[in-house]
């Protein structure tokens, strides 16, 4: 669980919280754009390595849950709240943490961005929309969500984390906008993820069958970090005016079957994997594909990095990971 603070040199300063390969990106892409950064991580689900590439006097990474108040800091122009678990694997193993990230964790980090005046970019997610009955989704559907369910300590969590951010709004006039990140996928995720790519590459490369959930018929969109960084930086950087108070999805719009991402990448490795079926997880979303049009019509943002593309990207770094 990974959280970072980020304070610019020339002009502004950042704070902010994350998951890899998310967070790492934006960390990296604000050094080198002048910030000085300092990630807050519990390491429970990143890896302290994750960081080595990034070589500056101007990056701190520091041991930190987003649980507990934040550090105290000389200065903080934002703060980037993009600390939880997301894997399906974690949502029974490590419930009741997921939930408390995503609500007291987005409690502390807009707390340190009012003692601070700061903006808050709080990362959301697609799963707000939990199986949906509205296709693509768009940011004024409120979702199709089981409050009780298997996935609720996440998909409500998050939800409960809008809220909140709504509220900190209305009572403080704090700066918080808001970015729903749909799947996405690069380097330095965990092999052992348990999210669908890594799980396919990790098979794929060692030769054995990719294992799908039902028949592969549910569908995913996947956006490769790099598209998503420069969508949530978009956000981050934009005037009061116009990213305050709003919600941005953000994510690829070119949606797949499960059924279909397990053979590009089966032609990808060139492996002669086959695939075999299990079965569906409770609450499985049916369907997943972002409505992108506010912030491409806001940012002029889109996806570059097509699925084919990124998957050779990301196949490259779980064969060599140095």
């Amino acid at each position: 669980m990974r959280h970072d603070l980020t304070h610019r040199l020339r002009d502004d300063t950042p704070v902010y919280p994350g998951d890899p390969p998310v967070s790492i990106s934006p960390a990296a892409t604000m050094d080198a754009d002048g910030y000085r950064v300092t990630s807050l991580d519990n390491y429970g689900s990143g890896r302290p390595e994750n960081l080595a590439h990034i070589e500056s006097e101007d990056f701190e990474s520091r041991e930190h849950d987003v649980r507990d108040p934040f550090p105290d800091f000389d200065r903080v122009d934002a703060v980037y709240h993009m600390a939880s678990r997301a894997s399906p694997d974690d949502f029974a193993s490590h419930a009741v943490e997921i939930a408390l990230t995503n609500s007291e964790g987005t409690r502390n980090a807009i707390e340190c961005a009012i003692d601070h005046d700061a903006t808050v970019l709080l990362a959301s997610t697609s799963e707000v929309y939990g199986n949906p009955e509205v296709h693509p989704q768009h940011e004024e559907y409120n979702g199709n969500v089981n409050v009780r369910g298997p996935r609720a300590p996440y998909d409500e969590s998050k939800r409960f984390g809008e809220a909140l951010a709504v509220a900190y709004d209305q009572q403080y006039d704090v700066d918080v906008r808001t970015v729903r990140i749909f799947n996405t996928y690069g380097p330095r995720m965990r092999p052992d993820d348990g999210r669908v790519i890594p799980n396919f590459l990790s098979q794929a490369l060692r030769g054995e069958d990719l294992t799908v959930y039902g028949d592969g018929s549910q569908t995913r969109s996947f956006c490769y970090v790099d598209d998503l960084v420069a969508g949530i930086r978009c956000v981050a950087g934009a005037d009061r005016d116009v990213a305050s108070g709003e919600v941005f999805n953000v994510g690829n719009t070119e949606e797949v079957t499960i059924r279909e991402l397990a053979e590009v990448v089966i032609d990808v490795v060139e492996t002669d994997s086959g695939v075999v079926f299990e079965e569906l997880p409770a609450d499985d979303p049916e369907v997943r594909r972002p409505d992108i049009s506010k912030a491409t019509e806001t940012f002029d943002w889109e996806p570059e990095v097509g699925l084919r593309d990124g998957l050779h990207r990301v196949a490259d770094t779980f064969e060599s990971p140095d």
